[in-house]
């Protein structure tokens, strides 16, 4: 219900136009910090084969289902924008405008509203209206080229450096600077313009300083940070595990290598033409124990040495479980809100949003009656269930993600690039 969000962004209204990826992350982490967070999901499902129970990126939010080819549907988002904070939207260039949802209608209706754009390639550029994937956008940014080993082909880091490190948080840091100034004396309203390639770029702005100052090889596993240093990387263990290293200043270097047992013939760490032998004693030494020996020998210490730990193992790591890394809600294990705050933390508070679960309780709370007049499918009899579509499948489990074709970018639906 509204009024029991907790967090600094709570009294905060967002709108979120359903999608997949960057958008969604970014509305849960508003709505994980307090925002009371309206999704408008449409008929049919997002287009992703995954039960909607298990959707975290959903988690702290409210949903209703509005066709926005419809008749009224246009109206009834506009209805929702007139009492809302911050609208996001992840669809192609132009497609709000063609669905009447753009930023001069809502704007016109909102002037204070921050209008957040998520997509790929950005609102305007050649490739603006292209579609496209995480990898192609931290491709042309120089990115990807950094990570995995020398003379091995890029390695992807999932969809993180992109969709959510690229997009999701640099959507979010614009759009509380835009509320920020919305709300400040003689402010108003604007549009956010948050590109994954744009935030993709950014990330690396460090490594282009090091690049020009000569601290930097443009290539692949040679560098300081990327690998090609024996004492900040990973090393396999006796059980086929891994432990990360990343003993940079040489005080914990001396530790590292005092724990690890390393031979006194080892080469200097100083002397970068034998990096290579360096890298080979203690990848030696590691191979002898298993990753929870070396894991002992290393705990307590300041040689700046970590297990690698699965996404199932991670939880139960003792200061993760200290500190609440993780948290359980509704049976399902996941990450806690982040960051933290002293006085307004926030927390978990709703289970992943249904589509359409919650179209009267929205209705009622954002006073917007035009909601309940949307044909929804019938009502679950189930209490507290709100409405669930009455075809007895699961929203959007029809609509698998296939080579080629990714949801929030398809051309028949008008779904956006991002």
């Amino acid at each position: 219900m509204a009024g029991t969000a907790e967090g600094p962004l709570a009294g905060v209204r967002v709108v979120e136009l359903a999608g997949i990826g960057p958008g969604p992350f970014a509305a849960m982490l508003l709505g994980d910090l307090g925002a009371d967070v309206v999704r408008v999901d449409r008929p049919g499902g997002a287009g992703l084969a995954i039960d909607p129970d298990f959707d975290l990126t959903n988690r702290n939010k409210r949903s209703v289902l509005v066709d926005l080819k419809a008749d009224g549907g246009a109206e009834r988002v506009l209805d929702l924008v007139e009492r809302a904070d911050v609208l996001i939207e992840g669809y192609r260039p132009g497609v709000a405008e063609r669905l009447g949802i753009g930023p001069e209608p809502c704007l016109a209706r909102n002037p204070a509203l921050v209008y957040g754009r998520m997509t790929g390639w950005g609102q305007d550029g050649p490739l603006a209206h292209r579609a496209g994937h995480d990898i192609g956008y931290i491709a042309v940014t120089g990115t990807l080229s950094m990570i995995g080993k020398a003379g091995e082909p890029p390695a992807v880091p999932a969809n993180l450096v992109g969709d959510y490190a690229g997009g999701s948080l640099y959507l979010v840091v614009g759009i509380l600077a835009a509320l920020h100034h919305a709300r400040g004396e003689g402010g108003g309203g604007q549009v956010v313009d948050a590109a994954i390639t744009d935030g993709a770029a950014h990330l690396a702005t460090m490594i282009h300083a090091m690049m020009a100052a000569g601290a930097w090889q443009d290539r692949r596993g040679a560098n300081l940070l990327d690998g090609g240093c024996p004492f900040y990387g990973t090393y396999e263990t006796a059980d086929g595990r891994y432990m990360a290293v990343g003993a940079l200043e040489q005080r914990f270097y001396d530790e590292f290598t005092t724990l690890l047992g390393l031979p006194g013939t080892a080469p200097s760490r100083d002397d970068l033409d034998r990096w290579g032998e360096l890298r080979a004693a203690v990848a030696a030494r590691f191979r002898s124990r298993t990753r929870d020996e070396w894991t002992a020998v290393f705990e307590g210490s300041d040689a700046c040495v970590a297990p690698v730990l699965s996404l199932r193992e991670a939880p139960g790591h003792p200061h993760l479980a200290a500190r609440a890394t993780f948290t359980d809600h509704g049976g399902i294990t996941q990450p806690a809100p982040a960051p933290r705050f002293s006085a307004t933390p926030g927390a978990v508070t709703r289970p992943p949003a249904r589509p359409g679960a919650d179209t009267d309780e929205v209705a009622r709370d954002w006073a917007v009656p035009s909601l309940r007049d949307t044909g929804r499918p019938a009502t679950d009899d189930r209490p507290g269930s709100g409405t669930r579509p009455a075809t007895g499948t699961r929203p959007g489990s029809g609509d698998r993600l296939t080579a080629g074709r990714h949801d929030d970018r398809r051309t028949d639906d008008d779904r956006g690039t991002r």
